[in-house]
């Protein structure tokens, strides 16, 4: 086991296409309840595109790029926890980070 995975939290699994997060307050999607979300890698086009829906705005261009990469709608995840909007942020950087 190297380092870095003995430092995943129980809630982060990494794969080769992305995170998943475990969700500690579980959250309806399309009328289905999750209680795990999985985020794909980000690409180049990704960030251009949740650029743009910004228009200058940190907040809104990491909602465009979260409901991107998890295929949930914006509005869905504007219902998360803070707890569980920290644990997506924490399973992006991962996957942003070179490490």
């Amino acid at each position: 086991m190297t380092q870095a995975n003995k430092e995943l939290p129980k809630w982060l699994a990494v794969t080769a296409d992305g995170v998943a997060v475990t969700l500690k307050y579980p959250i309806e999607v399309d009328g289905i309840k999750n209680d795990t979300l999985f985020m794909r890698a980000p690409c180049v086009r990704d960030l251009r595109v949740a650029n743009a829906a910004a228009n200058g705005d940190d907040d809104k261009r990491e909602m465009a790029m979260f409901s991107s990469l998890t295929q949930v709608g914006e509005a869905d995840l504007l219902g998360l926890k803070l707890t569980d909007h920290a644990r997506l942020q924490a399973g992006y950087f991962r996957l942003v980070n070179d490490e």
